[in-house]
């Protein structure tokens, strides 16, 4: 039998190359939903080569467009919006969901496949950056397992593979720095998103790419590693890796040093996720560490990239506040791409949003919903200021 996937978010960079694998592997993997947000041109597209049995569009108002699309394929079922998404992941046949999403909108469907007891491969870091001990909760409730497809977080699993109840003495966590990593701060101010989309090493989409010029990429990731592997922000060290070779590593209480290396592929990490714990051919390039010359590794600049501070301090203050930052990020990253906000002040809107929106020390799902909600307000009228 084949293993049934849903990829949420089929269109972005991780569900095209999650389908890259699937086709690489079509012996053991077979894809029974794909989904999208607007790219309805796209979707089609892969519903023709895959034949899922269901597709779903985000946004309702693409649904006549995409119905028209899939006119010829009468067995494919259409669906269309969020309450879409939550339905489709609790499907009988599907055996794991990727939440390849991207933002606050990943939640609620990652909650409703949990519910379903879908195994996870998780993309979409938000779920965890915002709600991480309500994640965790419920994955234990149902015995749901999340395989992390972050090539970090992947990294980490992979080096702790074997080890058991071994406690963790640190994590290291790799990033490259972005494309601002030897610009002087005053220049930032200058920057334009051409500048901020050229990134040094991987190939991602725009979201991300702009996440990791900031480096709030980065401090995401610190919050969905505390969650994922059960450690303090205090054992989580950030490095700034240029060549991306090292991918994270894990450092034990005896002082060895444990970390996954590779070229800059997200299947690698996409197909870990599909097969754990098997390992499985890879078309592509390897790792060749004569070619590679040099490692480096630096300590990122906290005053130059305020928004991994900002992160770190959302972490510290727990409860509501990593979401309040989520929100408010996910409304200037999308004004930066816009050219409606200057690359500095994406931090000051961010650190501001932090200040105005009420803390919950104890959260619940609701209480998520209406911090995202006040948090992107509060975050917009400052731009329209």
């Amino acid at each position: 039998m084949k293993r049934q996937i849903a990829i949420l978010g089929s269109t972005g960079s991780i569900g095209t190359q999650a389908l890259q694998v699937i086709e690489e592997h079509n012996d053991l993997y077979e894809v029974y939903c794909l989904t999208a947000n607007n790219r309805v041109q796209l979707l089609a597209e892969q519903a023709h080569q895959f034949h899922p049995a269901a597709v779903v569009i985000a946004n309702e108002a693409r649904y006549d467009e995409l119905k028209s699309l899939m006119a010829d394929m009468p067995d494919v079922k259409v669906y269309a919006g969020a309450k879409a998404l939550d339905d489709i992941v609790e499907s009988g046949p599907i055996d794991m969901v990727l939440t390849a999403m991207v933002g606050f909108a990943g939640l609620s469907p990652t909650i409703h496949a949990i519910k379903a007891r879908k195994a996870i491969a998780l993309a979409n870091k938000e779920t965890l950056v915002v709600a991480g001990a309500l994640i965790l909760q419920l994955a234990q409730q149902y015995h749901v397992s999340i395989l992390p497809v972050d090539s970090e977080h992947s990294a980490i699993f992979q080096s702790l593979v074997g080890e058991d109840d071994n406690p963790i003495d640190k994590i290291l966590l790799t990033a490259s720095g972005g494309p601002f990593r030897l610009m002087p701060p005053e220049q930032l101010a200058t920057v334009t998103k051409a500048d901020a989309l050229r990134h040094p090493t991987w190939d991602m989409g725009a979201k991300i790419t702009i996440d990791s010029a900031t480096m709030m990429n980065k401090g995401f990731e610190v919050i969905e590693a505390k969650w994922l592997f059960g450690v303090e922000a205090s054992q989580i060290q950030v490095l700034v890796h240029p060549q991306s070779i090292i991918h994270s590593a894990v450092q034990f209480q005896d002082g060895s040093v444990k970390a996954q290396l590779g070229v800059p592929d997200m299947r690698l990490p996409i197909q870990y996720a599909l097969s754990f714990p098997r390992r499985l051919p890879l078309s592509g390039n390897k790792l060749d560490l004569f070619a590679a010359q040099k490692l480096e590794f630096f300590e990122p600049d906290l005053e130059k990239f305020r928004c991994l501070a900002l992160a770190f301090e959302a972490i510290r203050q727990g409860g509501n506040m990593p979401c309040i930052v989520n929100a408010a990020n996910e409304v200037v990253n999308r004004a930066f791409l816009e050219d409606r906000c200057s690359f500095p002040q994406m931090a000051d809107i961010i650190a501001a949003t932090m200040q105005r929106v009420p803390f919950s020390n104890t959260p619940d799902y609701d209480v998520y919903v209406q911090t995202d909600a006040e948090a992107r307000r509060v975050a917009h009228s400052m731009l329209n200021a």
